[in-house]
């Protein structure tokens, strides 16, 4: 049996004990999207340019000097990412009830070691909800808006903007209104918004659009669709009673494209339930990733992990950094989550975004 509260609660502990509940956990749609990488420091840069269909070759003569050719529509991103840190305390009066239970038998420490870890989970399942929320923002309207610390520690708003120029805005989105929005369902043409943009982006581009995101409520506008349910039956159409897969079957079939429900939710910093990815928006994608979440190395890790005496790190998905940390007078156990975490957007061109219908 352990004697110290510090052979019990550490960040290895923690750690092993967070990665055995993700074994069983459903990913975020945005982590297979944007996998994680890793970097040094806090700036980030990439490379991002709109995709240009293939430019013949230029003919040359014999023994003549190569044409250079121009690189169209590339521009170097370069931002400075984003630092979360929060932490939990274990105070005096908790070590010394566990203290207690420990000379009662192993059950007993278990059950609040438990509670214990599960507040630390709760830390790093937040560090999670971050970097969603900022991927499924950038997969609506290009932009990040979100609360974090300056270097001063002082929570103050930080904006990016991945569309600065408005270039992507203007090529790679639209908004359907009065007949023509979804909400309409008796007068609206879904496939026909879907097909517009397939084709566009495959003759502008050379992308091709296989996969789709919307939400439950969005999802509803198709099932109700009266053109959806007239060309599934000419003569019945009116009484057809859909089912999802009914549904899901019809518009791969239609418009090669497999659409995914995606209503996850999460607690922004004051407490409101909010959805990652927001209704009346359908994000139209190709089969491959759009860009990287990259994780920056925290002060934690860069400074903690290797040598001192009272703290105890430990990394897990990539570059969330979980700490223990010793303090006495009063005796208490620190227990930090941090992570500095940004999204990368290369292939931001490669994507088609439809606005269709107003929020009511």
């Amino acid at each position: 049996m352990p004697k110290s509260i510090y052979e019990l609660v550490n960040s290895q502990a923690m750690a092993a004990y967070w990665e055995e509940l993700q074994s069983n956990r459903i990913p975020y749609l945005g982590e297979g999207l944007f996998p994680n990488q890793k970097k040094l420091g806090l700036k980030l840069e990439w490379i991002k340019g709109y995709n240009q269909l293939p430019v013949a070759l230029m003919p040359s003569a014999f023994d003549a000097k190569p044409t250079l050719r121009d690189r169209i529509g590339v521009t170097e991103m370069s931002t400075k990412m984003p630092f979360f840190r929060e932490a939990m305390r274990i105070g005096e009066e908790d070590r010394q009830q566990l203290l207690m239970l420990m000379d009662a038998g192993k059950p007993y420490v278990d059950s609040i070691i438990t509670r214990i870890f599960d507040d630390v989970k709760t830390l790093v399942d937040g560090a999670l909800v971050q970097s969603e929320r900022m991927r499924m923002s950038l997969l609506v309207d290009g932009k990040i808006a979100i609360s974090a610390p300056n270097d001063s520690g002082v929570v103050v708003d930080y904006s990016y903007d991945y569309d600065a120029s408005g270039t992507w805005k203007a090529k790679n989105t639209v908004t359907l209104a009065g007949q023509d929005a979804w909400s309409d369902t008796a007068n609206s043409n879904p496939i026909a918004d879907i097909l517009d943009a397939k084709r566009e982006m495959s003759v502008k581009y050379g992308v091709t659009l296989t996969r789709g995101i919307m939400t439950t409520k969005t999802w509803t506008y198709l099932m109700n669709n009266a053109a959806i349910k007239n060309d599934m039956n000419v003569v019945e159409g009116a009484k057809i009673i859909l089912t999802d897969g009914d549904l899901q079957r019809y518009l791969l079939a239609k418009t090669g494209i497999t659409f995914v429900i995606y209503d996850k939710m999460y607690k922004d910093e004051a407490g409101v339930d909010k959805q990652f990815y927001p209704d009346d928006y359908v994000t139209l994608l190709p089969a491959y990733t759009l860009g990287n979440t990259w994780y920056g190395t925290t002060p934690e890790e860069a400074d903690l992990m290797n040598g001192n005496v009272d703290a105890n790190v430990t990394v897990v998905n990539t570059g969330i950094a979980i700490l223990t940390k010793k303090e006495s007078l009063p005796v208490n156990v620190i227990t930090s989550v941090s992570e500095i975490v940004l999204p990368s957007f290369e292939r931001m061109s490669d994507i088609y975004v439809m606005k269709v219908a107003s929020a009511v």
